[in-house]
């Protein structure tokens, strides 16, 4: 026999999901707020250069030209 559906628990089930999924995205958008605050740059560190063009890069650049 088929017995009908509890629209009510539906209900609830939605919002007890809903519910969980946004306290999950509040404390993971708390945690990385918080993580960037406490690692912000100095200034001396902001004008740092990490990349640079050296001859074997160069090299390599033009090997994929060909």
């Amino acid at each position: 026999m088929h017995t009908p559906h509890n629209s009510e628990r539906r209900r609830f089930m939605k919002t007890v999901g809903l519910g969980a999924a946004a306290a999950g995205a509040a404390a993971a958008v708390g945690h990385v707020t918080l993580a960037q605050a406490d690692s912000a740059p100095a200034e001396k560190e902001k004008q740092t250069v990490n990349y640079r063009e050296t001859d074997h890069v160069r090299a390599y650049y033009a090997s994929l030209r060909d």
